[in-house]
């Protein structure tokens, strides 16, 4: 019981009487099923959508040959396994992102095929780390194609994408919101029934 009127005779308001009525809140995939897989990975996302996730959320950012791909920060570093690839220790720099110095490997260094070469690691030494090096760096494409895949009749999986760091991507030439614009509209999400919740600019 959630409360009784008083005064009212036997008259009681249950919580039921709340959610038989009021919509369904919508479930966000916040990085995919963030913890339980490394964040960004398709089986991050995959699992959010077994889990009922009704839109996953991927962080975009840009390669050096204009690729958008699903990473928490433009700074790899803490995100793949670039340290443990000797073939890319000359690229290890320090960059001003945002007006902060960050030492590491960034995104906008690499090609997609190189980008490819890399595994996904859990950032965050709290969770699970047992499935680092699992897993490929997935682009938007590939999340849209999941997310498409995914969906049936009667449930349609809709994505929700954020651009990191569109002020940096900007001074090195790799402007986010054309591309992503672009990866919408040839993918149908320009239409009024899309599942597609704005990009949110970070």
């Amino acid at each position: 019981m959630l409360a009784t009127l008083t005064g009212v005779e036997s008259s009681t308001i249950s919580i039921a009487d709340f959610v038989s009525t009021a919509p369904r809140p919508l479930i966000i995939g916040h990085r995919g099923a963030s913890g339980l897989r490394p964040e960004h990975t398709l089986a991050s996302y995959e699992l959010a959508i077994e889990q009922g996730a009704d839109f996953i959320e991927p962080d975009v950012v840009s390669t050096k040959d204009g690729v958008l791909i699903a990473r928490h920060e433009v700074n790899i570093k803490g995100t793949t396994d670039v340290a443990d690839h000797p073939e890319f220790s000359d690229r290890f720099t320090t960059k001003i992102i945002d007006g902060t110095p960050e030492e590491g490997w960034f995104a906008d260094d690499f090609t997609l095929a190189e980008i490819k070469t890399l595994r996904a690691e859990e950032r965050l030494e709290f969770r699970d780390q047992s499935f680092n090096g699992q897993f490929e760096i997935p682009t938007l494409q590939e999340i849209i194609d999941l997310a498409k895949a995914k969906s049936t009749d009667g449930r349609t999986i809709g994505i929700y994408p954020e651009t990191k760091h569109p002020t940096y991507h900007d001074s090195v030439g790799l402007s986010l919101e054309e591309p992503l614009v672009d990866i919408l509209k040839d993918n149908g999400y320009n239409q009024e029934d899309s599942r597609f919740l704005s990009s949110r600019l970070k």
